[in-house]
């Protein structure tokens, strides 16, 4: 007795349509994996290589009911321009003052203690970021 042959003979009928949709199931892959990584890379890049302004508060000081002075320590490439928020908080967690300020010292690193006016008593004081101008 032979055996029955369930496939057609390969090679005779041209590529089947499961072949076909495999391999354009692999093509969209290949493109949508790519554009992913792109996607990877360029996000990378902004965060790690565009940021050129980095800062850290170095301390704080309440100096009335109306005024806390933060020493702010800005690390940037010579010759960039940027702007820093700081923030202030009361005892039960409410914004009392919040600055923008302007770093535009050429240097590549700027050390300075800015003045913020409160509305009502601080008990501290944050950087929220600085980006390049």
């Amino acid at each position: 007795m032979s055996a029955v042959r369930e496939q057609p003979p390969e090679g005779r009928y041209g590529r089947s349509a499961d072949e076909r949709a495999d391999r354009k199931l692999k093509i969209a892959g290949a493109v949508l994996g790519t554009l992913f990584l792109a996607m990877i890379v360029w996000f990378g890049w902004h965060h790690v290589g565009g940021s050129r302004i980095s800062a850290e508060l170095i301390k704080f000081d309440v100096v009335s009911d109306s005024e806390v002075q933060v020493h702010l320590e800005v690390r940037k490439d010579e010759g960039v321009e940027g702007v820093c928020t700081l923030r202030s908080r009361s005892e039960d967690g409410a914004e009392v003052a919040r600055k923008d300020v302007v770093v535009d010292e050429p240097a590549g690193r700027v050390d300075r203690v800015y003045s913020l006016r409160t509305t009502a008593r601080a008990t501290s004081a944050e950087l929220l970021g600085c980006t390049p101008r």
